[in-house]
């Protein structure tokens, strides 16, 4: 345990929709990514480091729970005329910090339900700002219609100006690190981009990169230096880790010519969103503590989204919740480059929504039986794309792995908790659903 001198601060920097290899360090071929890499280059990065869905709210439910989606009851898109969200009865990382004296905030897209009782600020952050669902959703509110910017709990601005988001996230964040640099401090930092609609900021629109995924991904990375550079400047950083990750892969199939639709890259993982394929729930990941996680190190072990909570609960001195089951587990022994180390996980488990549809223990990955397709089985240790089917030539170890689902998502089943629900919507708000989102 830690002791409240000892308390790190965290920022946990959350991307949409980015690729595997669209980062520098992680083999991107044509999008610069400097401080990512000096990231990695001081830091750790994790190559078989997993979210929880393919999707939106339910990888963004597992991060801030410490579940499975199908646990907390989100296993799908919520869109904003859904009267659903995750529910104010879960425990998140922001609630569980908050109990040893931390300052919270969520700065960027949330997509857990954007009524007011599912709303950051009911969720353990002292205070919110950003955009309550993607941003190809769009509500209608006040005669005006377009994807809405909130502070706390009030639209500060519809539609918002979409170009300019990375940048005032940034501006956000850095004052949020400087105003609370002598006290523990919790930043959630999920980006808009890049997600579609893609938009940068004419400085890095102009760059001559490309594209404009490119230039999206490029202007992260400058947030992210301004982050670290912040956190250097207010001497700091010794006492702060960040995490970098992205929320599921890249959205392939939207390359139809209009620029601001163009989609990443996850090789070489197979397919991406949507897909319990590797390339829809493995993420480049960076963690970043100067003075406790070794520098240029990195780690093959299995981790996830979900480990965040009791580590970073661990980290804090907190206690993790013991009125309910949490999947995540502790894997600071990983991040701190303990010699041996190995994943908490026997397995882990792909959800595609309410279905278990894929498990992977240790080298073997297994894609289960759904209406006419087969079973397929992988040697993630030498087929990393997933290419060659060997389901018939290890049928003892299709059957462990069938057997292992089974059990577990029985146990999940009989644990699963209720989805927040609203009732009844406050009068004179109408809502509609516009844009390109699926959960295919």
């Amino acid at each position: 345990m830690w002791g409240a001198v000892d308390r790190p601060n965290i920022i946990v920097i959350f991307t949409d929709d980015q690729g595997y290899q669209d980062v520098g360090c992680f083999g991107s071929p044509d999008i610069a990514t400097p401080n990512l890499d000096r990231m990695a280059a001081e830091g750790m990065k994790f190559t078989d480091f997993y979210v929880m869905a393919s999707v939106c709210s339910p990888s963004r439910a597992g991060l801030l729970t410490g579940c499975y989606p199908k646990r907390t009851g989100v296993t799908r898109v919520l869109f904003p005329q859904d009267v659903e969200g995750l529910n104010p009865d879960e425990v998140t990382i922001a609630e569980v910090l908050k109990t040893r004296g931390y300052a919270t905030m969520c700065i960027g897209k949330w997509h857990l339900g954007h009524l007011p009782k599912f709303l950051p600020t009911r969720q353990g952050f002292d205070s919110y700002f950003g955009i309550p669902f993607s941003n190809d959703m769009k509500l209608v509110f006040g005669g005006r219609r377009g994807t809405p910017l909130m502070r706390d709990e009030a639209i500060v601005e519809l539609p918002t100006e979409q170009k300019l988001l990375t940048k005032r996230y940034t501006e956000e964040a850095v004052r949020f690190i400087t105003e609370n640099r002598d006290r523990p401090f919790f930043l959630y930092l999920p980006h808009t981009m890049p997600h579609i609609p893609l938009a940068v900021s004419n400085a890095f629109r102009e760059r001559g990169t490309q594209s404009y995924y490119g230039d999206a991904i490029e202007e992260i990375d400058w947030s992210v230096g301004v982050i670290l550079k912040t956190l250097r400047k207010l001497d700091i950083e010794e006492r702060t880790l960040v995490i970098f990750t992205s929320d599921n892969g890249p959205w392939l199939n939207l390359k139809k010519g209009n620029p601001s639709h163009a989609g990443g890259s996850a090789l070489p993982l197979r397919a991406g969103k949507f897909s319990v394929y590797e390339g829809g729930m493995r993420e480049p990941c960076i963690m970043w503590w100067p003075g406790k996680i070794p520098a240029g190190t990195s780690c093959d072990e299995v981790a996830a989204t979900m480990d965040l909570l009791p580590t970073l609960a661990q980290l804090a001195g907190a206690a993790v919740p013991t009125d309910r089951v949490i999947d995540g587990r502790d894997i600071w022994p990983l991040m701190k480059g303990v010699k041996g180390a190995k994943s908490p996980h026997e397995v882990f488990c792909y959800y595609k929504g309410n279905r278990l549809a894929a498990i992977r223990k240790g080298q073997w990955k297994l894609h289960l039986k759904s209406g006419n397709q087969a079973e397929e089985l992988y040697d993630l240790a030498g087929d990393i794309g997933e290419r060659e089917n060997v389901a018939g030539s290890h049928a003892a170890i299709v059957h462990e792995l069938e057997a292992a689902a089974r059990q577990f998502d029985d146990e999940l089943e009989r644990g699963a908790r209720p989805i927040g629900h609203v009732y009844s919507q406050a009068s004179g708000v109408a809502v509609e659903q516009v844009g390109t989102a699926r959960e295919d």
